[in-house]
């Protein structure tokens, strides 16, 4: 971690010029601090370097890093990884916003937990078996029925393309997603990550989820 404030720096650099590129207001795009693996303490030391809005990938995991944490004045956490909705009570306990919401059962679940949540939907746009989400033409169905969930407040889509080294081949999945969104009068757009996030930011992306260029590559699981 000793390397944050300078790898900060830079992420923040890209960004900037990612979006003067786009003739776009930087301001208007969210840096996402992607701490799955990484320890509380690592939260804790991007906060003071400024960030305030952290993504997890898996509930079990920052359901253990929330006690440590959870005091962090101004701090967002968003869930950014699949959601069983057997987890969905836990979910809203401990996130502000979940980013994966790709079924009217998962609305509704997470609606009767009570707390209110700010929700992404996550699009499938990819063919791989791995990837979650819901597909584009279950999206009308799927915004009727989070709309319709008073404890939930819908931003916009999420989406996954499938990795490569070359930015440029997740261009046509993050553009399929603005034109979704802008097709569903949908603002926010959930895209991007350390290798790819200029491209992101191109397309009309408003949160890139950042973890390797922030913090280094992650242990192996």
């Amino acid at each position: 971690m000793d390397n944050l404030r300078e790898r900060l720096a830079g992420v923040r650099e890209r960004m900037a010029r990612a979006a003067e590129r786009a003739r776009r207001d930087p301001a208007g795009i969210t840096l996402l601090a992607v701490t799955k693996v990484f320890p509380a303490a690592a939260i804790r030391e991007a906060y003071e370097q400024g960030l305030r809005e952290f993504g997890e990938n898996y509930v079990q995991e920052f359901e253990r890093k929330a006690p440590e944490v959870g005091g962090l004045a101004g701090a967002r956490f968003h869930l950014i990884g699949h959601l069983q909705s057997n987890k969905c009570r836990k979910a809203a306990e401990i996130f502000q916003s979940i980013q994966t919401v790709d079924s009217p059962k998962l609305a509704r679940r997470l609606n009767e937990a009570g707390p209110a949540l700010d929700v992404m939907l996550e699009v499938k746009l990819s063919e791989e078996d791995a990837k979650s989400g819901a597909e584009a033409e279950a999206l009308p169905e799927l915004i009727e029925a989070v709309r319709g969930c008073a404890n939930l407040r819908l931003l916009g889509l999420m989406t996954m393309p499938p990795w490569s080294d070359d930015p440029e081949a997740s261009r046509p999945y993050f553009r399929r997603l603005r034109e979704l969104a802008e097709r569903h009068g949908l603002g926010g757009l959930s895209m991007g990550m350390s290798h790819d996030l200029e491209t992101a930011i191109e397309e009309g992306s408003t949160c890139v989820r950042v973890g390797t260029a922030l913090f280094g590559k992650r242990k192996r699981e």
